[in-house]
């Protein structure tokens, strides 16, 4: 037996006396995925245009050396980012992330055979693959507005890139049995103070309907749409507000919501929101990031509020429910080493859930105890995690705390 495996038995032993069975903890962490996002290894440069420079509220900052320079570069330092990091997954794309083979094809005319070498590579991975629209870095969003453009040349042209998107979603899904998530997000806003607000919002709506007018099955493309309070040239006014997409989608049913814990005021978290949305039985997207000032994107750390949404997830057995994935840009450290944290800590805060002794807590709560639902909870801080962590790193032939010295 080995080191791991002695220590992972005595921690076993001692979650075993409050109530948790770490081998089922093991089980379900294998076997719960998370989309794991692939423009932190290029910061979102993709394959459509070399030359891409981000704009549209996009921004990756910093200058660290080892970006790739070609996609054959960038494969290699995707490979080796997934494989640091244990368990399910899934890979979320954009859709400049086409296999374009040199030729220049416009984002309103693509299609699924543009991302078959993606398929390929999800099958040899035996992962699931997200999708993501691109609706900005193209000269057609330089105006800062895209689906609720009063410009109808533009607006029907992210119309139909978003529906594409749906079609290259939902060939995703069929062909990996995986269920593939395609999540809108746009950047349409005002810089200043904004008179009309509602006019953009029902240009939204219409192009929001005629997007998803097409009846797909909902086990191969599930669509999501991404709030954010403001952005960079939309410091006043986002069409795409959080009440604006929790209200399409509780009236049209259509798409779900995606909310990133970057986009919202520096005083709100994510994992207070939840139990609202599981409370009226809604599957939701979460993208997973770390907001400093605003919606910075800094790599994900094993902080309060990423416990705190996973525990939020577990307690009431939403993992079926909430669709996790990863999210942020981080230019100043070596880009697969922070692919590969990100992923981890959010892993990590995934078991710390499930660590949890939840039925007990619950149980001393509803019988208000509260002073031994405080003892308890706080209890839990203490117990031997990372024994749990490193056997499950063990067990996925994953590094354990030693990949740090390969960087």
């Amino acid at each position: 037996m080995s080191n791991v495996e002695k220590n992972y038995e005595i921690a076993k032993e001692m979650y075993a006396k409050i109530g948790v069975d770490t081998d089922k903890v093991l089980k379900t962490m294998k076997e719960t995925p998370i989309s794991i996002h692939c423009w932190q290894i290029d910061d979102l440069t993709g394959f459509e245009n070399p030359n891409a420079v981000l704009s549209g509220g996009i921004q990756a900052t910093g200058n660290a050396p080892g970006k790739p320079k070609n996609k054959q570069e960038y494969i290699e330092n995707l490979n080796k980012a997934l494989d640091l990091i244990p368990g399910a997954k899934k890979l979320a794309l954009h859709a400049v992330y086409l296999e374009n083979n040199g030729k220049k094809i416009e984002r309103d005319e693509i299609l699924p055979e543009h991302f078959k070498g993606w398929v390929d590579y999800a099958k040899d991975k035996k992962i699931g693959l997200d999708f993501n629209p691109t609706y900005f870095s193209h000269p057609l969003a330089e105006d800062g507005f895209t689906l609720s453009s009063k410009d109808e040349h533009v607006r029907k042209f992210w119309i139909e890139h978003g529906k594409r998107c749906r079609d290259i979603g939902e060939y995703f899904g069929k062909e990996l049995g995986q269920k593939c998530i395609t999540n809108h997000w746009i950047p349409d806003g005002y810089k200043d103070n904004t008179i009309d607000k509602m006019a953009p919002r029902l240009r939204l709506i219409d192009s929001l309907d005629q997007i998803f007018e097409k009846k797909m099955d909902w086990n191969h493309n599930t669509d999501s749409v991404e709030s954010k309070l403001f952005g960079i040239g939309s410091e006043s006014y986002v069409t795409g507000s959080h009440e604006f997409y929790t209200n399409y989608v509780t009236e049209k049913k259509n798409c779900i919501l995606c909310m990133d814990v970057g986009h919202f005021h520096p005083t709100e978290t994510v994992s207070s929101k939840i139990s609202s949305y599981l409370a009226f039985g809604q599957e939701l997207m979460l993208h997973v990031s770390r907001p400093v000032r605003w919606d910075s994107d800094h790599v994900v750390i094993l902080d309060d509020e990423t416990k705190a949404l996973m525990a939020e997830i577990v307690r009431y057995d939403a993992l079926d429910k909430v669709n996790i994935g990863t999210d942020f840009f981080d230019a100043s450290i070596n880009r697969i080493a922070a692919t590969a944290i990100g992923g981890r800590n959010a892993k990590k805060a995934l078991m710390l859930g499930l660590l949890e002794p939840t039925k007990e807590l619950i149980k001393v709560e509803a019988e208000d105890n509260l002073t031994k639902r405080l003892a308890l909870y706080e209890e839990t801080k203490s117990m031997p995690f990372g024994l749990v962590w490193d056997m499950f790193c063990e067990m996925e032939n994953v590094p354990k705390s030693d990949w740090i010295n390969t960087f």
